[in-house]
């Protein structure tokens, strides 16, 4: 199950996604309104985590705009303030639950549970471009009836490049993506990975390559030779 984490707290955070993830979720972190609405258009998520106080966008309008878009995905609203009018502006833009800052981790774990039991979440796109698909469930690359296992962030990467659709994807944005903002790994890790996809997409037999353009980015095509 995949969350989207908003919260403007570095250090709340990391401790929310450590408690996340040990809980066995896969968690996408974002610092600000503006990272979250980003991480929204290019992933499907079966909750998202919505801090109200956060720079550039904050959780409000964030939430008014998963609405505006039709989007299902529960959503749990944070904040440090406790006042009802608080709540209720949250409800009535459309959150589906409220947490007030400072909560219990076996708290916020029970909430996701109840919200990912009861509410529908948005249909998952076609992982599939050319000769390729992904399967989800085994985490493999898939081609014909050839088939090879990826490692979390190769799945990650490569999901990015499909829904992608040949459109070009920067270093950057693999980086806050995968690793996210929190990470002080080198972009270098891009890099190694892209290079391992590459080698698994011959291995497959695919006519799908991982194209780059200088300054611009990586994106797939289909070989015509």
């Amino acid at each position: 199950m995949r969350i989207l984490l908003a919260e403007d707290e570095r250090e709340l955070s990391r401790a929310l996604v450590a408690i996340l993830e040990h809980a066995g979720y896969t968690v996408d972190a974002a610092l600000d309104g503006e990272e979250a609405l980003y991480n929204l258009d290019i992933n499907d998520y079966d909750i998202a985590i919505l801090d109200i106080m956060m720079p550039k966008v904050d959780g409000l309008a964030v939430l008014k705009t998963i609405r505006e878009k039709g989007l299902v995905l529960p959503v749990l609203m944070l904040t440090a303030k406790s006042e009802i009018r608080d709540r209720v502006a949250g409800l009535d833009a459309g959150a589906n639950d409220y947490l007030t800052k400072p909560f219990a981790a076996s708290e916020l774990l029970a909430r996701i549970r109840v919200l990912t039991r009861t509410t529908p979440t948005v249909a998952k796109r076609e992982l599939r471009f050319g000769d390729i698909s992904i399967d989800e469930r085994a985490s493999q690359l898939v081609c014909g009836d050839e088939r090879i296992d990826l490692t979390a962030r190769e799945f990650q990467m490569m999901e990015m490049l499909v829904t992608a659709k040949g459109s070009k994807l920067s270093t950057d944005a693999f980086m806050r993506k995968v690793w996210g903002s929190l990470s002080d790994v080198e972009t270098s890790v891009v890099w190694v990975n892209l290079s391992n996809l590459r080698k698994k997409l011959a291995r497959v037999g695919s006519s799908v390559c991982i194209s780059a353009l200088r300054n611009v980015g990586y994106f797939l095509e289909e070989s015509t030779g």
